[in-house]
């Protein structure tokens, strides 16, 4: 574990907790090159980075492409004027950096998805030379599943016998809906069933049944791909490898 520069100066308006999302944003923003394709992650922590990104951009003459992971994130980084490019042009990504729900620090392993875009940020994370988490300190667990549910993304045709599958792992799965009370619709037109595990004594397992059920398109299990994490709070920032 390293130690980064305490929190920056931050405005007023915001929360302590965001204070320490925006100082791990900024801390992570560093490792961003010239030249570098990066992916962007979605959710309030990442929406931090891309700020972050979008003023080393115009106060460095910071040069990069960026995969964002959700249309929530590339509409802010559109906004910046971060250029933007797809998988067809570029099929590996050199950095991606985003957010977790939870993270276990030692391996790294990480609950995604509670912003909604858990499919797409699989497949950048999967795609990346390197994956780098932000987070502020409130998101460590001992445990995985001790804060939050598993998101598990679910094809919308038959997700009610997709739902009976789920519940056989004894996870409670509960359909995600929006703010107009109908199921929430994830960018890539899936639905969300939420599985509360509980503290899980083997995520590896978990996520081997969940790889299995048919009418699930992929869970929020990120098991194998983080391999630093940003980590704010009160001290500071503090920089955790990943630990073999």
């Amino acid at each position: 574990m390293m130690s980064v520069a305490g929190i920056m100066n931050a405005p007023m308006n915001l929360s302590q907790q965001d204070q320490w999302k925006k100082a791990a944003a900024e801390a992570a923003a560093k490792l961003v090159e010239s030249g570098m394709v990066v992916g962007l992650g979605t959710g309030s922590t990442a929406a931090f980075l891309v700020s972050a990104l979008g003023r080393r951009m115009t106060e460095e003459n910071l040069r990069i492409t960026a995969i964002p992971t959700s249309a929530g994130t590339a509409e802010q980084a559109r906004t910046l004027n971060l250029p933007l490019t797809t998988f067809a042009d570029h099929t590996e990504i050199d950095l991606t950096i985003d957010g977790a729900d939870e993270v276990l620090l030692g391996p790294l392993y990480l609950i995604k998805g509670h912003g909604g875009a858990l499919l797409r940020e699989k497949i950048v994370a999967a795609a990346s030379k390197r994956m780098a988490v932000i987070a502020d300190e409130t998101k460590i667990v001992a445990r995985l599943g001790s804060l939050v549910s598993v998101p598990v993304e679910v094809v919308p045709y038959g997700w009610q016998a997709t739902q009976k599958k789920l519940t056989q792992l004894e996870c409670k799965p509960a359909l995600r809906l929006g703010a107009d009370k109908k199921p929430y619709v994830t960018d890539g037109g899936h639905y969300i069933l939420d599985c509360a595990f509980g503290p899980m004594e083997d995520p590896k397992e978990i996520a081997h049944h969940l790889d299995h059920v048919v009418g699930v398109v992929e869970h929020g299990l990120f098991l194998r791909y983080a391999s630093e994490a940003f980590i704010g709070g009160s001290a500071g920032v503090k920089v955790f490898k990943k630990e073999s």
